[in-house]
Parts: C-alpha cells; sequence; structure tokens
C-alpha cells in the first residue's frame, strides 16, 4: 500500500525475557480510582462508576529516558500506575473473561501537566493537553501475565531522588482490573495492544528538572526516568 507521507514508527515496549516487543495500540487511564487520591483532589471516594481518559501511543517513553520537562507548563505532577497489556480484545467483555484478555502488566507513571487540567477543568474544557502531551507516559517492560499472574495486591510507591512520594497497596484499587476492563469494554472495543494505567494512590506532586523518579509495583518490577 502507498501512503502520501513516510509512515511512523509503531509505539512500542520491551517484553521482559523475550526478544519480541510489545506494539501499542491505544492509552487509556482511570481517574480517580484509589480513594486517597481521590480525596486529595478534592473528590468524594465513594464507588462511582469509572471513567476513562487518553494519551496518544507515542507518549510512550521506555525505562531509564531522559525527559525533557514539558512545554507550556509550571506544574507537571508525578502519578505512579499499575499497567495492564491487552493481548486480544472485544466489545462487553463479560467480568469473569476478563483476564483472559491480559498479556501481561508494567509500571507506567501518568505525567499530568497540573496547571493545564486545572485550567481546562474550571473551563469545562477537555483535558487533553493536560495528560495527552509529549513524553507523558513513561512505562517499564512489559512482564507477561504467565510469569506472574495477575497481581492484585502488593506494594506500589514512587520516589523522587530516593525519598518516597506515593505509597499504597494494589487491593487498594477501587475498581479491580476485570471491572475495569469489562466496563471499559462497554464504552469501546478493546483490541490487543491497549494499554491501561490503572489509577494512581495518593501523594501525586510536583517534579522539577533534574528530577530522578523511581516508580515500582510489586512482581511487576521497577521504572526509573529523569527530568532534564
Amino acid at each position: 500500500m502507498n501512503y502520501a507521507i513516510p509512515l511512523w514508527e509503531q509505539p512500542s515496549l520491551p517484553i521482559a525475557g523475550r526478544t519480541e516487543r510489545f506494539p501499542v495500540r491505544r492509552i487509556y487511564c482511570v481517574g480517580r480510582n484509589y480513594a486517597e487520591h481521590a480525596r486529595e483532589m478534592g473528590h468524594d471516594p465513594d464507588r462511582e462508576l469509572p471513567f476513562f481518559f487518553m494519551k496518544p501511543a507515542d507518549a510512550i517513553v521506555q525505562n531509564d529516558a531522559a525527559i525533557p520537562y514539558p512545554v507550556r507548563t509550571k506544574d507537571v505532577h508525578h502519578e505512579i500506575e499499575l499497567v495492564v497489556a491487552l493481548k486480544s480484545g472485544g466489545a462487553d467483555i463479560a467480568l469473569e473473561k476478563a483476564l483472559d484478555h491480559v498479556f501481561g502488566y508494567a509500571v507506567g507513571i501518568d505525567l499530568t501537566r497540573r496547571d493545564l487540567q486545572g485550567e481546562a477543568k474550571k473551563a469545562g474544557r477537555p483535558w487533553d493537553m493536560g495528560k495527552g502531551f509529549d513524553n507523558s507516559a513513561p512505562c517499564s517492560a512489559i512482564v507477561p501475565a504467565s510469569k506472574i499472574g495477575h497481581p492484585s495486591k502488593g506494594a506500589i510507591w514512587l520516589k523522587v531522588n530516593g525519598a518516597i512520594r506515593q505509597s499504597a497497596d494494589l487491593s487498594a484499587l477501587i475498581w479491580s482490573v476485570p471491572e475495569m476492563i469489562s466496563y471499559l469494554s462497554g464504552l469501546v472495543a478493546l483490541k490487543g495492544g491497549d494499554l491501561l494505567y490503572s489509577g494512581t494512590p495518593a501523594g501525586v506532586g510536583p517534579t522539577v528538572k533534574g528530577d530522578t523518579l523511581e516508580g515500582h509495583v510489586d512482581s511487576v518490577g521497577e521504572l526509573t526516568i529523569r527530568i532534564v
């Protein structure tokens, strides 16, 4: 097939222990999925229906990368997350079948231009430029579920320059991974290659040039990036 302009490189992530790479199709992110984070953002942590926003696939940044401090902002926040990588999908996936579609898991950081997000909220406008900017989706290598199963508990934390900023347990997720997959598939048809950033615990905060961010999820791995 001929294209009018050169094709861009397919965004992808390494797979732990394999030479193949995981192609990234879409990146879905779940908002306010830990009660304490919902409270720190000024919202009721009651179990409301989950809501989602998206990042472009080429916002992916791999482990050990140096990321330029984002433009047009003075308030970039870190949000550590468990990332779910799908190997297949569909529409209206039954809850009990949801985990059958999971290829594996990774450690991700949802970088957020909080000032731009806040301005958009006040004006009743979309969050896209606060969430879906260049280099806004750092992610570690994907660990296959065939090796680690489906983690539903265990520590998740983030350090900035060696000091703990965020710390929680995966068991504190308001909506579990199967519930998120099932619900989201009722809104859009999911496919293999989709990533799901599953929400962040309390302790989100600003980063500045020179910061080193280290994220960890038990049994999944670690992610390190530097802001330059």
